[in-house]
């Protein structure tokens, strides 16, 4: 077997409380069951054996044995016996939960729809393509468009070579390079919390030892307790994301920025900053600001960008900013994976790039008549809730006042709504009283979905097991 292995214990910790007023097994599903769903238990990966979860659960191994059955009627767990049980999500059975709901409506994705300039950009770049056919593939990216992502990034006030630019597919993929090359089984990692989830799984799968500094929608980062943390425990790397921080909205002031690179020049920690979400502005107070612009202390920073927030989440493209000798090490950390970026997506964004004045006025206009749609909406249905106030970004964190994130989650789907629980976003099933709710979606179609979500709140609401607070107060 070669499948990655959960541990019980890890599971236990993961299924947070799961107990419900309907049957043992039934409700035991249904957690696990959002767990593969949500991502926070991998397709492919191999659940303890019956025995070994009763056992910590302190169940008897026929609950633990309905609750798999249950999962695969579901279609969401394969058993083979001698084997043990391993999760695998089968799309085409999912296409309708039980009782044959279709469902229809998705605020677990925070995308945006394709730019309308993209067509015509695809289409120049395919008439540009035969000049490229000799080319070999190449881990650093095209010459033209390595010069474009730099003559950005100078116009933004960070003057930039293009040999300090590497082209990457997208932005997962660039923090992955990074990582890799940075961190070392046992080393020390600071990430936000809660945090973009595949950040905090690549530095847990790399042996780091996490350190977690809170993020809120409200108040942003506590200063002091970042730099005392960076200062105590000198992490070798910080993946922070300091404009539209995922999931929370906040971004970082000047003062805070200017603080942290001297402390971690002087610990030697590479901060790795996420600035994919940074151009989605609505209504922020001054221009784009890349961080590295304040750093005046020598701290080594490693900055990632993409066009799958911006462009469309279907081109796989983004970069890496860094010094030229850190890109020469990552080029060289590169190729044991893969050989390079696609050209014709690279002649896309190249091509693309020409009209990203208009396309970023466009998503400005398309996030703000979402969020405002959302936040009205959500404030005059469910007042109960606290409802953040973002200048940018692609999501709202909202508090729900009550940990029932996951169940909510549940309840969604049988209204055909997917929702990603607030515990995708943090660790050891923490957030559940938090939800994100995506404002990248067109308002019409938002409100509908907003709609579902408040019939699921009301349902929930009538469960005889949970308390929740009343309508109208928090």
């Amino acid at each position: 077997m070669n499948e990655p292995a959960l541990a019980a214990r890890t599971l236990v910790v993961l299924l947070g409380d799961w107990r419900g007023s309907g049957t043992t097994y039934r409700n035991l599903a249904d957690r696990i069951r959002l767990l593969i769903l949500d991502g926070r238990i991998p397709s492919g990966t191999r659940l303890p054996a019956e025995r070994e979860l009763a056992e910590r659960l302190g169940l008897s191994r026929a609950t633990i044995s309905s609750a798999y059955r249950d999962l695969r009627e579901r279609a969401v767990l394969h058993s083979v016996r001698g084997s043990g049980s391993v999760a695998r999500i089968n799309p085409a059975s999912l296409a309708r939960e039980p009782g044959g709901r279709p469902v229809l409506l998705d605020l677990a994705r925070a995308s945006l729809p394709a730019a309308p300039q993209l067509p015509e950009a695809a289409l120049a770049a395919a008439e540009a393509l035969p000049r490229y056919l000799d080319a070999d593939s190449d881990p650093v990216g095209l010459p033209e468009l390595r010069a474009a992502i730099a003559a950005r990034y100078s116009a933004q006030g960070l003057p930039t070579r293009p040999d300090q630019i590497m082209v990457t597919l997208g932005a997962q993929h660039a923090i992955g390079l990074v990582t890799r090359l940075f961190l070392a089984r046992g080393d020390r990692a600071l990430i936000e919390h809660p945090s973009y989830p595949y950040a905090h799984d690549t530095m847990r799968a790399l042996g780091a030892r996490v350190v977690a500094v809170p993020v809120t929608a409200e108040t942003g980062w506590d200063a002091d307790e970042l730099i005392d943390t960076v200062e105590r425990t000198s992490p070798a790397l910080a993946y922070l994301m300091p404009d539209f921080h995922n999931p929370t909205g906040a971004s970082m002031p000047r003062d805070l920025r200017e603080r942290l690179c001297r402390v971690a020049a002087k610990q030697g920690t590479v901060l790795l900053i996420d600035e994919t979400t940074a151009d989605l502005d609505i209504d922020r107070p001054g221009p784009m600001r890349p961080f590295a612009v304040d750093n005046r202390s020598g701290a080594e920073i490693i900055t990632v960008g993409t066009v799958g927030k911006t462009l469309w989440a279907g081109i796989r493209l983004g970069w890496i900013r860094a010094e030229a000798a850190t890109i020469t090490r990552l080029v060289a950390s590169r190729t044991r994976s893969d050989l390079g970026t696609s050209i014709l997506e690279q002649l896309t964004v190249l091509e693309a790039f020409k009209a990203m004045p208009q396309i970023l006025e466009l998503r400005q206009r398309q996030l703000r008549a979402t969020r405002d749609v959302t936040v009205s909406y959500l404030s005059s249905r469910v007042p109960e809730w606290q409802i953040p106030h973002v200048h940018g970004g692609l999501a709202l964190w909202v508090n729900l006042g009550t940990p029932v994130s996951s169940r909510l989650t549940l309840t969604a789907r049988q209204h055909g709504l997917l929702l990603s629980a607030g515990p995708r976003f943090g660790a050891d099933g923490a957030f559940e009283r938090f939800l994100r709710i995506p404002i990248t979606g067109p308002s019409e179609v938002t409100e509908t979905a907003l709609a579902a979500l408040v019939d699921s709140w009301e349902e929930l609401r009538a469960a005889p097991d949970l308390e929740l607070p009343p309508p109208g107060r928090y």
